[in-house]
């Protein structure tokens, strides 16, 4: 239920409205995904686990997918031998990779006539060492390699150039898409402060309810919610018990209509300590909610102007964090206005905007590829 898989959603939802599209899922653990698929939209799996039996092969880890790679523990011999018969056996068409382990394996094993296209959801300087250098080795297959902000463009330019290696034959950036949401615009009355995303480390929470301890004690009345579940819920549990927020501070577990949650809220904070492009903070914009993020790489400092459209705050500073949204809690008037700007900065990340230039890249990709 993490953003990447709804970002893909959103691309796969466009793109099956003149192509023919499936996503390939490497593994199967429940009945149906999270959110519903997109009309035109097929899904193949490769390791269907909801058996319960995973076979010998699933006991080996991967020989294709460096161990730094923050999804390696879901990759085993099984998935490799998987994935490489299902990319060998493609004929023609566009081959979009998601993260990258399988973007790595695309430019590997990738048949020629396929176009391989690697996407970036974080970036560079976040992927581990063995990671980073297999992308300098092997991303030169590719057709194109699209990042989210212009700064990780900058950063996989620079690294091709100082590194004397091949790069992608294109490089370039595409943002996430907002899609469309649920629900109308917030009103900006609740006593109500929203976050949503994965329980795990690198989505801060932790700083979060700790900065929250000292909202709590300038402004009792309102409330934070963070939405969604993950690995670390129960320290964030014990971490609330231990600050006396209990009540104050609400682990609401996922949802699948984010825009009822945003409109019920009054602000939407971010403490991720790293982001690709935080796509549920363009979300929060579109709906007209003021914004509080860490200004983390990367991705904040390009969606927010601050003081215009919404607030930065030092990565990692507790008191910063809390004065920002006291500061927000507090000025009616600031609320207003940051939330009015914020909605018209989300307009340029709309479907049918990034959407066109998707359908730009992969219809020059296949003209490249056309004999002259």
């Amino acid at each position: 239920m993490g953003g990447t898989i709804r970002t893909v959603f959103n691309l796969a939802g466009h793109l099956a409205r003149t192509h023919d599209v499936e996503i390939v899922s490497v593994v199967r653990e429940r009945d149906e995904p999270f959110f519903p698929v997109p009309p035109g939209v097929r899904i193949r799996y490769l390791d269907d686990r909801l058996p319960r039996r995973r076979g010998l092969l699933s006991r080996f880890p991967s020989r294709l997918v460096p161990e730094d790679e923050p999804a390696y523990h879901w990759f085993s011999l099984r998935t490799d031998l998987k994935i490489v018969r299902y990319v060998r056996s493609r004929r023609r068409g566009i081959l979009l990779g998601t993260r990258p382990g399988l973007n790595l394996i695309a430019a590997r094993f990738a048949p020629p006539e396929i176009i391989t296209v690697g996407q970036e959801h974080s970036h560079l300087s976040a992927h581990g060492p063995r990671v980073r250098g297999q992308i300098m080795r092997r991303y030169g297959r590719l057709d194109a390699l699209v990042t989210l902000t212009p700064t990780d463009l900058l950063a996989y330019e620079r690294a091709y150039g100082k590194g004397g290696r091949t790069p992608p034959r294109v490089l370039t950036r595409i943002p996430n898409a907002v899609p469309p949401l649920t629900g109308g615009d917030s009103a900006l009355t609740a006593k109500t402060v929203v976050t949503v995303g994965r329980l795990t480390h690198v989505k801060g929470y932790d700083l979060l309810i700790r900065a929250w301890a000292h909202v709590a004690e300038r402004h009792p009345d309102w409330t934070l919610r963070i939405i969604g579940s993950g690995p670390r819920e129960e320290r964030l549990r014990a971490s609330i018990d231990k600050r006396g927020l209990t009540g104050r501070v609400i682990l609401a577990g996922p949802v699948s209509d984010v825009g009822a949650e945003l409109g019920a809220a009054s602000m939407f904070v971010l403490s991720s300590r790293r982001e690709g492009m935080p796509m549920v903070l363009l979300e929060a914009m579109s709906k007209g909610l003021p914004v509080v993020s860490y200004d983390c790489p990367t991705g904040p400092a390009e969606l927010i102007t601050h003081g215009l459209d919404g607030l930065l705050v030092q990565p990692g500073k507790i008191h910063a964090m809390a004065d920002a949204i006291c500061s927000v809690i507090e000025d009616e008037d600031l609320r207003h206005k940051l939330g009015s700007r914020g909605k018209e900065t989300a307009t340029a990340y709309g479907l049918d905007v990034v959407g066109a230039r998707w359908d730009d890249l992969l219809d020059s990709l296949v003209r490249a590829r056309r004999p002259s």
